[in-house]
């Protein structure tokens, strides 16, 4: 009896898993509310809560210059292992156009999430009813159509400089108008300032089913299940670039700092709730966590530094 009772009292002192040691998260969404980082630290602070991974978990906006910003706010927090910031391609490309003193070397990588693929619409009266004539426009007069979308040098950027290409107009005469975040775009598509759009479908999904905007093409290798638009491809533009965003911390954690908040988005990651969530907003799973993470974001860096540099967004 005494030995069960032993046992009893081991087992009840014994530390807590990784990922239940955790206690309060703050995740930073670099970019304004509406957009895709602030939808995607929304979810993550649903899921952790209501799944009992993480209670509490506060977001928090701080935007401008493609995040880069925020960036440099979280590796000035560095050996806070309670502080997360959501992350993605946009980041990678704005390092390197805003000419960031911090890389993304600087932070210390958790959890590639979520992907989407890049669509293109306009506003519902527009005379624009496909990417060839929108296309055809713009060959026209380069200047005259004007692209609205996230920050310089971001996933939006680079889809239009890469559609320029494709298309046979000169990326450097392209009219793109930068925002920090998607509900500021999506003002201007409403507000017939710019011609077109460019963002993840989720960011436009509720004004495409309402009829306010109209869905041109989708940056997808083929059609994708639940998105009516037919691809880039499809209509004579060989191109194809998916969004992806991520989870990464301060510089300056432990390694078992580290690996509690990798087990925390193990967790989120394998849950129902989770899957829900990117079915409900049409956002494809590319789960990469820890290490692997790291290199892949060393390879997305060299990769995004080629695609700007020929499309002329830096020397």
């Amino acid at each position: 009896m005494k030995k069960v009772l032993s046992l009893a009292l081991l087992l009840s002192l014994a530390p807590l898993t990784a990922a239940q040691s955790l206690s309060g998260l703050r995740i930073m969404a670099p970019a304004s509310p509406g957009g895709g980082w602030d939808q995607t630290s929304r979810a993550i602070q649903t899921v952790l809560q209501n799944q009992g991974i993480v209670r509490p978990v506060q977001v928090y906006n701080v935007p401008g210059a493609g995040g880069t910003i925020g960036l440099a706010q979280l590796y000035n927090a560095r050996g806070d292992d309670k502080l997360l910031m959501t992350m993605g391609l946009v980041m990678v490309g704005a390092v390197q156009t805003n000419a960031s003193r911090v890389d993304l070397s600087r932070v210390t990588p958790i959890a590639r999430l979520t992907g989407e693929y890049e669509v293109v619409v306009v506003p519902a009266a527009s005379p624009y009813r496909t990417m060839r004539d929108l296309t055809a426009a713009w060959k026209a007069n380069p200047g005259a159509v004007a692209f609205a979308g996230g920050s310089a040098g971001g996933t939006d950027h680079m889809l239009v400089g890469l559609l320029a290409q494709a298309a046979g107009v000169d990326p450097r005469k392209m009219n793109y108008v930068p925002f920090s975040g998607g509900g500021e775009a999506l003002a201007a598509l409403l507000g017939n300032q710019v011609a077109a759009g460019v963002a993840g479908y989720g960011e436009f999904e509720a004004q495409i089913k309402a009829g306010r905007l109209r869905l041109l093409g989708i940056s997808a290798p083929k059609r994708q299940a639940g998105i009516s638009a037919p691809t880039f491809k499809e209509q004579g533009l060989n191109v194809e670039l998916a969004n992806w965003r991520g989870i990464v911390a301060p510089p300056g954690i432990s390694a078992s700092e580290k690996a509690a908040l990798v087990a925390a988005m193990d967790r989120l990651h394998a849950s129902k709730a989770w899957k829900d969530i990117l079915k409900e907003r049409n956002w494809t799973d590319l789960y990469l966590s820890g290490n692997k993470f790291d290199v892949f974001l060393k390879l997305e860096a060299n990769r995004a530094r080629n695609i700007l540099r020929d499309i002329g967004l830096i020397k």
